[in-house]
């Protein structure tokens, strides 16, 4: 299974399903208490873990965009009000802490690491700007979207400042293998995008194209920015592709749960309206994986739900269908395989707590 989460791009959606059928009925038990290998004793909270490290994260940021412009300081303070939980910067200076560890047993974040959990968050706005001028969405974190309130063409150059910034936090760190890599993820994004705004015709191609999408608008990010900090800690470059793969899996497994929170939770506690992804005209997961008990999805999926009713056709055979599970299902598989990866590490309280990581990804329910 390792193998199939490693080239699952390559593979058929017949075959994706065939070898989920086959595990479901044999493992499923082992596979939801994959991620819980920490004890009590050990258990650690990431957030509480990495509370210390991300001390006036949102401050910093602010630090980064000084700009003259009245109105654009007001656009991204909205944005950076530090109500979120900055989830991507939390992975990142624990990965940071983990990899230190294992390397020479240093118990401190170096500032260049931290940088990146800051510019990472940066880069994550940036696109969140930028993908809610692309969607004409009108809510984000429960909030009205930055386009909804100063216009489009302001909000996209609210996005393209925030990420000039971080580029500009990024080059003053001075490492050329670390630019070349966070710089990876933005050519991703725009990828990703275009990944997304396009569609297979061909029913075997779409699960292919629809990891792929996912791995460049979500994963990279997480992945990218894990392998930064280690590059920056450790010289080893297998404790490089821990700290990727374990940043990609996660990643995976964390947009796949969003995927499903679109069709289970409701509008208030997604903070965008439910059933969004339907209303974009996108087949996620929960989505292709109903089309293999109802056929008649994939006309549905060629018009990107364009005729009047096709948005409640669509939702109605997803929730009648087992997509929501084999999707939830997956995204279990992909945290097995980042709590696989990182096990590889040292023992340390922020290994621990990067395990536990997994588990919260699968239950949250926002």
């Amino acid at each position: 299974m390792c193998h199939f989460i490693q080239r699952s791009s390559n593979l058929s959606f017949p075959k994706i399903c065939n070898i989920f059928w086959r595990f479901h009925y044999t493992s499923t038990s082992h596979l939801c208490s994959c991620s819980k290998t920490v004890s009590d004793e050990k258990y650690q909270d990431p957030f509480q873990l990495g509370r210390k490290d991300l001390k006036n994260l949102y401050e910093d940021i602010k630090k980064e965009l000084l700009v003259s412009t009245a109105e654009l300081k007001e656009m991204c303070d909205y944005y950076f009000d530090g109500k979120g939980k900055a989830f991507r910067p939390m992975i990142v200076v624990l990965m940071a802490r983990a990899c230190n560890i294992h390397h020479n047993n240093s118990r401190e974040v170096q500032a260049s690491q931290r940088s990146v959990a800051i510019i990472a968050e940066m880069i994550h706005t940036a696109s969140l700007v930028h993908d809610d001028v692309i969607d004409d969405a009108n809510s984000r974190r429960g909030k009205m979207t930055v386009n909804q309130i100063w216009g489009e063409r302001k909000a996209v150059l609210a996005g393209d400042f925030i990420l000039s910034a971080a580029s500009v936090a990024l080059a003053r760190i001075g490492n050329t293998t670390i630019i070349s890599v966070l710089t990876q993820v933005i050519e991703d994004l725009v990828r990703g995008e275009f990944l997304q705004l396009g569609s297979k015709e061909n029913e075997n191609e779409r699960f292919a194209h629809y990891l792929e999408k996912t791995f460049k608008k979500t994963a990279s990010l997480i992945a990218n920015s894990c392998k930064a900090v280690s590059i920056l800690g450790c010289p080893d470059p297998k404790v490089h592709e821990i700290a990727y793969q374990y940043g990609k899996n996660v990643g995976i497994a964390f947009q796949l749960i969003d995927d499903v929170l679109d069709f289970t939770s409701c509008a208030d506690r997604l903070g965008k309206p439910a059933a969004a992804d339907l209303k974009l005209g996108l087949a996620t997961g929960p989505v292709l994986f109903a089309c293999r008990q109802f056929p008649e999805m994939n006309a549905l999926i060629m018009r990107r739900f364009s005729k009047p009713g096709d948005i409640e056709r669509a939702r109605k055979y997803v929730l009648q269908s087992d997509g929501v599970q084999q999707t939830t299902y997956l995204a279990q598989r992909y945290c097995h395989e980042a709590t696989r990866e990182i096990s590889k590490l040292r023992p340390s309280p922020e290994r621990e707590a990067l395990i536990q990581l997994t588990e919260m990804v699968l239950m949250r329910d926002k």
